[in-house]
């Protein structure tokens, strides 16, 4: 391992408390870890233990625990990836978009060049902030007053920004400056940039069943308090960080599965969307020369 790697893992492990999911895993962790503390007490002080140690009846129990967190934790990986991949689309395809307009476009025609980056640029903020809800007027600034005063009066902004891209295509190959085989060649590229904002918003709006993440939390949460009674008796005190190891585990998993299952937030794990938006309007500035 390189010395580079090698500072960034350990650095990984020193923060990882500071980050929100791995925060709230360490507190529920300790709650956990009180509980066991507390059924040992118990069990020195009165002698009382319910549940004699059984290791075939824990380790059923946690053998389908983990089946159902193996398939809970793909299920959200594949909204994730598929999140990524169609966002990983946008960025190429607008590459060739934009690579196209520059060979099509006359050099002098700044004003043209000058639409079709700033807009293609607009259209990946605003489908970014579409898919959080929101609407950050600066980060379109690169358009001009009234198109952004527009945009502020309709529901679905990166509709609307294609469609006044799609306009001024047509617009130009009335006039004659696009023949009828670069609009032909040019619409797969445009209409990536609304299959992008259709998948995402497919992801966003059909979430996993809340009835399901519900079920896999209640039996944790069952296999967590019945754990240590199992344990006990013979593994006494150890039983605690057996305890707890076994939350950290379990609990995270399915913790991590809910941050990525909604991959276009602002969560820690989440997509990097403002620095792929970022790159994709630097592509097509640079490539359209503007």
């Amino acid at each position: 391992m390189s010395d580079e790697r090698a500072t960034k893992f350990f650095s990984t492990l020193l923060d990882f408390h500071t980050r929100g999911t791995m925060a709230l895993l360490l507190k529920r962790i300790a709650w956990f870890g009180l509980y066991t503390l507390v059924l040992l007490i118990v069990e020195a002080k009165y002698h009382w233990i319910p549940l004699r140690s059984d290791i075939i009846f824990a380790s059923l129990m946690g053998t389908m625990l983990s089946l159902l967190l193996v398939f809970r934790t793909n299920t959200a990986y594949d909204r994730f990836w598929e999140g990524r991949k169609a966002w990983g689309s946008l960025v190429i395809h607008t590459r060739i978009f934009a690579t196209m307009l520059h060979a099509m476009l006359p050099r002098a025609d700044k004003d043209n060049r000058a639409f079709f980056a700033k807009h293609i640029s607009a259209y990946t903020f605003a489908t970014k902030n579409h898919l959080r809800d929101t609407f950050l007027p600066e980060e379109l600034s690169d358009l001009d007053p009234p198109s952004l005063e527009r945009l502020q009066l309709v529901k679905h902004v990166p509709n609307a920004i294609g469609k006044a891209i799609f306009e001024r295509m047509q617009t130009l190959f009335r006039s004659g400056i696009f023949r009828g085989e670069d609009m032909r060649n040019m619409k797969p590229q445009y209409d990536v940039l609304l299959d992008t904002t259709g998948v995402c918003e497919r992801i966003k709006f059909t979430p996993i069943p809340p009835s399901y993440g519900t079920y896999i939390r209640v039996f944790i949460f069952v296999y967590l308090v019945i754990l240590p009674f199992l344990l006990i008796e013979k593994y006494e005190l150890y039983t605690i960080p057996a305890e707890m190891f076994a939350g950290y585990i379990l609990m995270g998993l399915e913790m991590i599965a809910e941050e990525i299952e909604e991959p276009f937030g602002l969560d820690s794990n989440d997509l990097p969307l403002d620095s792929i938006s970022g790159t994709i309007r630097a592509n097509v500035f640079e490539i359209l020369e503007v």
